[in-house]
């Protein structure tokens, strides 16, 4: 999924948290018969685009490795894969939106973990979800919007010079809300056909540097926008739209705003102290 949310563990009503390695089949398999769940939703994994470039080998044990394991733990129960719009790669602005018969070509390290991972998910009868970029209050402040935010908020409270400091702003994304994608994954998890994968997105793209411009608007704090070079990835995909027609097919559509993820985002990130 592109986005990391929950960096500490919630307080969920009716939910038991345990924290479990994906590298320890033992642990896994013993997680899963004591819950003895219907369905897996595997969301877990390392994944952030930038940071694959230095943690090869980590991306690749924990994502595809880990995968492997949490299938054999599944023990024959249905799991539904959480992958990525990365895995499409470089594809010309007049080919998207992107369906999922699209011939996969993975750019980066994260990218190509998360495509060999399908690889082994679909044969055993599993789901794919291929999410775009998922939007709302609890992303991991290495992210961009969750970054920018992070900086404004300290803007705004007096602990840095009102100067923004960001990459590269011409990408274009499709954004989806957080409570929007939970039912993207629900609609897939209950109705979805084994096998199968699906889109996850809006069908439309924004640049990061317009979104970037809606939620300054929405923190109201003033900054002057300073592009830093430390802040590009070795490799940017220029755009990724999904044509989600498959999983709007299940009775899924999108019904929540961008503004109001970015308002819940910058909230959260006051909250949190910056």
């Amino acid at each position: 999924m592109t986005g990391t949310f929950l960096g500490t563990a919630p307080r969920l009503a009716g939910a038991r948290l345990r924290e479990i390695d994906l590298r320890d089949l033992g642990a896994l398999s013993a997680a899963v018969e004591e819950a003895d769940p219907q369905v897996i939703i595997h969301l877990a994994g390392l994944s952030h685009v930038g940071e694959s470039w230095q943690a090869i080998a980590d991306y690749f044990q924990v994502n595809v490795l880990g995968t492997e394991n949490l299938i054999r733990a599944a023990a024959s129960r249905r799991v539904v894969m959480a992958s990525s719009a990365e895995v499409y790669g470089l594809v010309p602005a007049d080919e998207q939106p992107l369906s999922e018969e699209r011939r996969l070509a993975p750019q980066s390290p994260y990218a190509l973990t998360k495509a060999a991972a399908e690889r082994l998910v679909l044969p055993s009868g599993g789901i794919v979800v291929r999410s775009f970029n998922i939007l709302g209050p609890g992303q991991a402040a290495n992210f961009a919007l969750p970054a920018f935010a992070g900086q404004l908020a300290a803007i705004h409270g007096g602990k840095q010079d009102a100067v923004l400091k960001v990459g590269n702003l011409a990408a274009r994304r499709d954004f989806v809300h957080l409570d929007d994608a939970v039912d993207g994954y629900l609609a897939a998890a209950t109705r979805g056909a084994d096998g199968e994968v699906y889109n996850l997105g809006s069908g439309e793209a924004h640049s990061i540097g317009g979104m970037l411009k809606r939620l300054v608007s929405v923190s109201q704090v003033e900054a002057r926008i300073e592009i830093d070079p430390q802040r590009f990835r070795p490799v940017d995909l220029p755009l990724l739209q999904a044509d989600a027609g498959r999983l709007r097919k299940l009775g899924w559509a999108p019904e929540r705003g961008l503004d109001e993820a970015l308002r819940e985002l910058w909230a959260r990130t006051l909250e949190a102290g910056g």
